[in-house]
């Protein structure tokens, strides 16, 4: 009777520490330059916001500029980039929005760029889930941007954030190293 006692015992630890380990992994940054940085690794992060009674999530890895060389370097200019680390940044919006002047249904979204020294292309495709920019295909692009990047404080890590501008208008700033891109979009009534 003791051996079994003891061995439901090692079997109920073992799976409040799997359970434990589990959630740990899946924890989500919500700024990540607040973060004491003492890891190399991306850190897993959302941006949210509640614009007129609707969420608007990005999920994404945030890597750091850790001393390297990043737009040119890291991030090589004219290529689909992932806009983040690891798996594609993702957008989700409950309500149908406009981006360009495009209108795109409610769902998620993978958002991608293609940096460049003196323009961007922001890319808002459809295949979400994707690692990387490697099962890449314009053909799943809903919508693509022209934008200018502008000179920013230096920020550590890759971050993302929501603005309501209160104009019916919503931006979008991605910013990381001395860089920072935006682009608004108009959550459909």
């Amino acid at each position: 009777m003791k051996k079994e006692f003891y061995l439901l015992l090692l079997i109920i630890a073992t799976a409040f520490t799997v359970t434990a380990q589990e959630q740990k992994k899946e924890e989500v940054c919500y700024n990540p330059n607040l973060v004491k940085d003492t890891s190399k690794k991306s850190i897993k992060s959302m941006a949210v916001a509640v614009i007129h009674g609707d969420s608007i999530k990005i999920n994404y890895h945030s890597p750091g500029v850790r001393k390297r060389i990043i737009w040119g370097g890291l991030v090589p200019y004219g290529e689909v980039w992932v806009t983040g680390a690891h798996d594609a940044t993702t957008l989700e919006i409950g309500k149908a929005f406009v981006v360009g002047g495009k209108e795109i249904p409610a769902g998620k979204y993978a958002i991608f760029t293609i940096p460049g020294k003196s323009e961007w292309t922001v890319i808002i495709n459809k295949q979400w889930k994707q690692h990387l920019a490697t099962e890449y295909d314009e053909k799943d692009d809903v919508v693509r941007l022209k934008i200018k990047p502008k000179k920013n404080t230096h920020t550590e890590r890759l971050q993302y954030f929501i603005t309501d501008k209160k104009t019916g208008k919503t931006t979008i700033d991605v910013v990381w190293e001395k860089l920072k891109i935006s682009f608004d979009i108009i959550l459909k009534p």
